[in-house]
Parts: structure tokens; C-alpha cells; sequence
């Protein structure tokens, strides 16, 4: 099975970026879809993008399209978060998950996903 590790979060200003890398080892990173996910103080884990491994289709919630993007590297066995324009509300533990199977109808549901990395703490300042 797979074990992942992310990384990269801090403290940024409104309006600023973060990348958010997530390190896969343990098995072929390329025989997993990937997604990340985040989890704010009192509130329940959300997604927030996600990508096939068969076509690399990405898929975005409607609070992160247009300002983050998901990629991965299969020789580097890592995916990645950009993040832009941050907000205070994008305030939240981030996620990164890993699935061998892959159906649209669950993309955005946490419980679909069996891999979990740790989480890497993203704060944004007003």
C-alpha cells in the first residue's frame, strides 16, 4: 500500500501562494487517483480537488477553481497543490488522499479514499 507525506503549508498573507507537495512511496505512485482535501477548526473534512490517474481529467470544488491547481509528477512520486489568491477562509488543515479506484460520483467523498498523508497546516492572514 501506499503511504503519503505532505507538506508545504505555513502562514501567507490574503492574496498570496502556497505549493503543497504530497510524497507517495510504499507502491507505484501511478496506480493511484489522487485528491486533497482540507479540514477547518469545528468543521467537517472537505475536498477540494482531485485527479484521475487513467487520463489525468482534475476536478475542482467551486471555493478553489480557478485559483488552485493539482498536478502530480510520477517520477518524482509526488503530487501538488498550487494554491493562489489565498483567502482567510482557505484557513485548514490540507489533506492529500490516494484511491486505486476511481468513480466520479464519489471523487469528492473522503471515505472513498483509503490513503491519507498526515495534513500540513495552511493559515492565511487578512
Amino acid at each position: 500500500d501506499v503511504q503519503l507525506q505532505a507538506s508545504g503549508g505555513g502562514l501567507v498573507q490574503a492574496g498570496g501562494s502556497l505549493r503543497l507537495s504530497c510524497v507517495a512511496s510504499g507502491s507505484p505512485f501511478e496506480d493511484y487517483h489522487i485528491g486533497w482535501f482540507r479540514q477547518a477548526p469545528g468543521k467537517e473534512r472537505e475536498a477540494i480537488s482531485c485527479m484521475s490517474r487513467t487520463d489525468g481529467s482534475t476536478y475542482y470544488t467551486d471555493s478553489v477553481k480557478g485559483r488552485f491547481t493539482i498536478s502530480r509528477d510520477n517520477d518524482k512520486n509526488t503530487a501538488y497543490l498550487e494554491m493562489n489568491s489565498l483567502k482567510p477562509e482557505d484557513t485548514a488543515v490540507y489533506y492529500c488522499a490516494a484511491r486505486r479506484l476511481w468513480t466520479t460520483a464519489s471523487m469528492f467523498t473522503p471515505a472513498a479514499y483509503a490513503y491519507w498523508g498526515q495534513g500540513t497546516q495552511v493559515t492565511v492572514s487578512s
